[in-house]
């Protein structure tokens, strides 16, 4: 393992991708298992929990370990594909020593951990040899002072404790994407995940509740009081919104949607209208809509909005007044393609497609399916019997709908035991 760093700091490696032999990327590591034998003996490095398809976790053993280099994690390929479940003599660095309260020994000094750092011993193992460990802030220090001792110089690393923070765990969830930052979350011991959801803002967790699977969204939102899950249903896409009051008792829901603002929740409401698995029940109500004299460079800068997906980016939908859906009558679609070749001055109404075949509410997911393929788009306009636009149903929407429920652990329990 010669191209192995002498040390490595645990914060470092999450996320990073893991190959196998042939330079085929596996997985990306998630958090490092370490045994915690005592406050006498030198923690050792178990192995990598890293995330392959269909976000199964695996356990990758160190001794499966060849190379960390380059933002890389090498392997030898010969991986067991078997779920990873943490046993009780276990524990993740990432999930649960983060934010744990420590003493330096030698000086007396108290702070919480922020990293771990690990290195090779003589034997070939791994160990735990350096903590990174943050004093509280003093006065008008808003971060204390860190340090970076031995391992053998702290005391309380194996202690657990039940009011532990989430400061540096949240800090190493922050550069992942939703999605990743979710399947964290999601493995969690149900202490921490209280303090983690506790720590992120409105906007965070509603990014991180719409990848997470439905059970785990009913309990989160459980654990917040009303005017705070008011204010997340608030913050997530209207579709996804409507599918998780849906799960919810009808008197959670009438509370929550009489605490969120009247007009997100006439939109979750009229979603909840529809019947379950038609265009009407999984379209977006707020694509991007446009009314006749917006010109092109009117429509480029409302799709460089970050915060649209690429399908919904994708067409612009030109309505007469109002332009809040129900809007007045759909008049075409401007395809962001062919606006990209038009001089910026040009009007969207003289350039959009009018022959572009909408779809009424009560299309079945079938019937969306077919639509999408056969006309090769990524979105398409949802309108009432008077031609009015109501929303648009995207293909990240229908695939959505179309995998089975729980299907991000369904993907996992599939292949247990391959491997």
């Amino acid at each position: 393992m010669s191209a192995t760093p002498h040390r490595v700091f645990v914060a470092r490696l999450v996320g990073l991708p893991v190959f196998d032999p042939r330079g085929d990327q596996v997985g990306k590591v998630r958090d490092i298992v370490v045994a915690l034998r005592s406050e006498s003996n030198q923690p050792r490095v178990l192995g990598m929990v890293a995330e392959v398809l269909g976000r199964r976790r695996i356990f990758v053993p160190m001794t499966r370990v060849t190379a960390i280099e380059g933002g890389q994690v090498h392997t030898t390929g010969l991986l067991n594909m078997r779920r990873f479940e943490l046993r009780q003599a276990e524990t993740l660095v990432i999930g649960q020593m983060l934010d744990r309260q420590v003493t330096i020994r030698p000086t007396g000094i108290s702070g919480v951990v922020y990293d771990v750092g690990m290195e090779q011993a003589r034997n070939r193992d791994w160990v735990i040899s350096r903590v990174a460990i943050q004093e509280p802030g003093k006065g008008l220090r808003r971060r204390g002072q860190t340090h970076i001792v031995e391992w053998r110089d702290v005391d309380g690393l194996t202690r657990r404790e039940d009011t532990q923070g989430a400061t540096h765990l949240l800090a190493a969830l922050t550069d992942l994407r939703p999605a990743d930052a979710a399947a964290v979350i999601h493995d969690l011991p149900a202490e921490r995940r209280t303090a983690v959801i506790a720590g992120l803002n409105d906007e965070r967790l509603a990014d991180v509740l719409e990848e997470l699977p439905d059970e785990d969204q009913v309990e989160i939102l459980q654990l917040l009081d009303t005017e705070r899950a008011a204010d997340v249903l608030e913050e997530m896409s209207p579709d996804d919104a409507a599918d998780l009051i849906a799960d919810l008792s009808p008197e959670t829901a009438a509370t929550l949607l009489a605490a969120m603002d009247p007009g997100e929740a006439e939109d979750v409401r009229r979603l909840m209208s529809y019947a379950e698995h038609t265009a009407g029940a999984m379209m977006t109500p707020e694509p991007v809509i446009l009314p006749p004299d917006a010109t092109v460079a009117d429509a480029l800068a409302h799709v460089r909005n970050p915060e649209l997906t690429p399908s919904l980016a994708a067409l612009v939908y030109v309505c007469r007044q109002p332009l809040e859906t129900p809007t007045g009558r759909l008049l075409g679609a401007g395809h962001i393609q062919r606006l990209l070749r038009e001089p910026p001055s040009t009007l969207v109404s003289a350039v959009i497609d009018d022959s572009l075949d909408p779809l009424r509410p009560d299309a079945s997911i079938d019937q969306v399916a077919a639509h999408l393929a056969t006309y090769n788009l990524v979105a398409a306009p949802v309108v009432d019997e008077d031609g009015r636009l109501l929303g648009a149903v995207t293909v990240d929407d229908l695939l959505d709908h179309m995998l089975p429920d729980g299907w991000r652990d369904q993907a996992a329990r599939r292949t247990d035991g391959v491997g």
